[in-house]
C-alpha cells in the first residue's frame, strides 16, 4: 500500500508542470489540435520513466543535462512568442502543429525520465508506476486546458496576459532551480 501511495504522489508531482503549462495554453485562442496534448503528455509520461530506467544514470553523466534548464528555456521561448503575437495582433489564432504539441509534451515529460532513473529503489513494477504517471499527467493536462479555456471565456484578454505571465514565470523558475 505504501508503494502505491508513493507512486501516486510521484505521479501527481510529475503532473504539476504540465498542469501549469496546459492552464496557460488553455487561455489562448487556438486553432490547433490542442485536445491531443493530454494524450501526447500521457504517452510520454508512460515511456520516459521506462526509458530512464533502461538507460540509467550513464546517459545523464555522459550528456550532463539539466532537465530544469531545458524546460525553463522552452517555456520562456514559448511565452515570448505568444506575447509577441498577442501584442502585435489581438486577433491572432495560435496554431500549434502536431510537432509543436509533441515538443511541448516532451518538454514537460523530461522530468519523468529522471524519475525512471531511481524508480527501481521504490518498486520493481515499472509498468504499473509508468501507467500511474501517464494517467495522472493526462488527467492534469486535460484539467488545466479545461480550466484555462473557462477562464479565457470569463476573463477575456486578462486571461491571455495571465497565461503568458505564468509561462514566463514557470520558465524562469525552472532555469533558476
Amino acid at each position: 500500500m505504501k508503494e502505491i501511495v508513493s507512486i501516486i504522489l510521484i505521479g501527481i508531482s510529475l503532473s504539476m508542470d504540465t498542469f501549469s503549462l496546459s492552464l496557460s495554453l488553455g487561455t489562448l485562442k487556438t486553432t490547433s489540435k490542442l485536445f491531443l496534448l493530454p494524450i501526447f503528455v500521457g504517452i510520454l509520461h508512460f515511456f520516459m520513466p521506462l526509458l530512464g530506467n533502461i538507460l540509467g544514470s550513464k546517459l545523464i553523466s555522459i550528456l550532463s543535462l539539466t532537465t530544469n534548464k531545458i524546460l525553463g528555456l522552452i517555456l520562456i521561448i514559448l511565452s515570448i512568442n505568444i506575447a509577441y503575437h498577442f501584442f502585435k495582433d489581438e486577433s491572432t489564432d495560435y496554431n500549434l502543429s502536431i510537432i509543436g504539441l509533441l515538443l511541448i509534451a516532451l518538454s514537460v515529460s523530461i522530468d519523468s525520465f529522471s524519475v525512471g532513473l531511481g524508480i527501481s529503489a521504490l518498486t520493481h513494477n515499472y509498468y504499473f508506476a509508468s501507467l500511474i504517471f501517464a494517467l495522472c499527467s493526462c488527467s492534469f493536462t486535460y484539467l488545466g486546458l479545461t480550466i484555462g479555456k473557462y477562464c479565457s471565456n470569463k476573463l477575456g484578454k486578462l486571461a491571455n496576459i495571465l497565461g503568458i505571465a505564468l509561462l514566463l514565470i514557470l520558465g524562469i523558475i525552472h532555469i533558476i532551480k
